[in-house]
């Protein structure tokens, strides 16, 4: 007699939640020790890993990043109270060629790189989901806030349940063959005060812990001191033009400068308000002018990952809703694909502020659907 399939678990895999193996990538904060604890809790066979991406004695180390040597500690101590085990993974040299070189060449070539993106696609979602494969792990969870659910063509993302913490955004790159393997156990949860509230329950010393700010390996936001260091003379000086080319004045080095910057430039006497409207690191220029000329309708966008139905270049346009910053809230746009890792995104109501280095993500109008997105690569 052939033996019954086992129900799916809360993980959606058919096998008792002792008999199914699950890397959690732990990075020391309330999120993913929440993860850990409440998948061991419910009997899971948990195993902990946590990424060591920076040297920790160098000055760029800091308390509270998602990387910093108390975040290693706090992670192992989690995985101590809660009785599973916990491994941490030197990925420096990794971290180092797939993230922060590329964030200091982007600055120096005049953009504005989301390296957070560039982490979980090259090195969260891609070498650490290897590793956890080599463990003979069923699947891999995370901490973040975002939501895999079940469709008629398989698994697709959505946006968090809570609007506030959704970091879809930052997960557009995700791929299916990812997205299989991928487990968000926080996505549905309607606030930050139940994951607090579910750390109290679980007794974890992580419980009160601050959220990270920043960028685990910038101090204090201060991008220009990072760059200066990974790229000595890079902060050279050079002219501000307006839009005619008529110099205005002398910058610090266009590092310390971003699209759509108001305030700062060190340019007086003028009765409009001027903007950084482009950065050119060839001539060392930062270029400004009124606030209309930041405007921009059309968005150049490539190395588009799709997770939509269909191939994406099958149809001539598609209208959806596309995020083209972390902290705006998606608008109507038109995508024309130009091939399959290639768009023209026409914004219906133009946007200021739009920077190549950025990233644009897809959302299915009128769901929570995240389509994919690509990087803006090309400015006004």
């Amino acid at each position: 007699m052939a033996l019954d399939t086992p129900p799916l678990n809360s993980l959606g895999l058919p096998k008792r939640p002792a008999d199914t193996r699950v890397v959690v990538a732990m990075s020391g904060g309330v999120d993913s020790s929440v993860v850990a604890a409440m998948l061991a809790e419910e009997g899971y066979d948990v195993v902990g890993v946590t990424l060591q991406l920076y040297d920790h004695g160098a000055a760029l180390a800091k308390k509270g990043a998602c990387c910093a040597g108390q975040d290693i500690h706090d992670a192992r101590r989690v995985a101590e109270a809660m009785g599973f085990p916990h491994y941490v993974l030197d990925y420096e040299n990794m971290f180092r060629e797939a993230v922060i070189d590329e964030f200091a060449d982007a600055y120096l070539a005049g953009a504005t790189p989301v390296p957070c993106i560039r982490c979980n696609e090259r090195v969260k979602f891609k070498d650490l989901l290897a590793t956890a494969k080599d463990l003979d792990a069923d699947c891999m969870a995370t901490g973040h806030y975002i939501q895999r659910k079940i469709g008629p063509n398989g698994p697709e993302l959505h946006a968090a349940a809570d609007p506030n913490r959704d970091q879809s955004y930052f997960l557009f790159s995700t791929t299916p063959e990812q997205l299989a393997y991928l487990r968000f156990p926080l996505g549905h949860l309607a606030s930050k005060a139940e994951t607090r509230a579910l750390a109290a329950k679980y007794g974890l010393s992580v419980a009160d812990k601050p959220d990270s700010q920043d960028i685990c390996f910038v101090p204090n936001g201060n991008y220009a001191s990072v760059i200066e260091k990974l790229r000595p003379g890079a902060a050279d000086p050079g002219e501000i033009v307006d839009l005619e080319g008529n110099v205005l004045g002398e910058h610090r080095g266009v590092i310390h400068y971003t699209i759509g910057q108001r305030r700062g430039l060190g340019i007086g006497g003028l009765a409009d308000p001027l903007y950084v409207v482009k950065l050119d690191p060839e001539t060392r220029r930062v270029v400004v002018g009124p606030k209309e000329a930041l405007s921009t309708r059309i968005v150049p966008v490539r190395e588009i990952n799709w997770l939509g139905d269909g191939a994406f270049e099958a149809e001539a346009e598609r209208v959806v809703n596309v995020r083209i910053r972390s902290t705006r809230p998606p608008r109507p746009a038109v995508i024309r694909p130009l091939s399959a890792t290639e768009a023209a995104v026409e914004l219906l109501d133009p946007e200021e502020g739009v920077s190549p280095g950025q990233a644009c993500v897809f959302y299915e109008p009128g769901t929570s659907r995240i389509l994919g997105g690509g990087w803006i690569w090309r400015g006004n």
